[in-house]
């Protein structure tokens, strides 16, 4: 059985704030559905998860990354010194 769960609990879950999670569904990142008896936005606690990998694995590589660019930067610094 699908769980669902508020925008309020999906934007504390994801760190986003509630118009990020409006936007993702204008343009189809995130699927919201619509409660039954008010018509606010729920999502499905599955589809959160699914984007919470996702953002996971990007800090990831946005760190790894970084740690290369440091990397590259130490080892032009320390040629640099070799050469004077």
């Amino acid at each position: 059985m699908n769980q669902y769960i508020t925008i309020k609990e999906a934007s504390e879950i994801l760190g986003v704030t509630k118009l990020t999670l409006r936007n993702w569904d204008k343009s189809g990142k995130l699927t919201a559905y619509r409660h039954p008896f008010n018509n606010y936005r729920i999502y499905k606690l599955e589809d959160i998860d699914k984007v919470l990998e996702m953002i996971e694995s990007n800090n990831f590589i946005i760190k790894k990354k970084k740690n290369e660019i440091r990397k590259l930067a130490v080892q032009h610094l320390e040629e640099d010194k070799q050469i004077e």
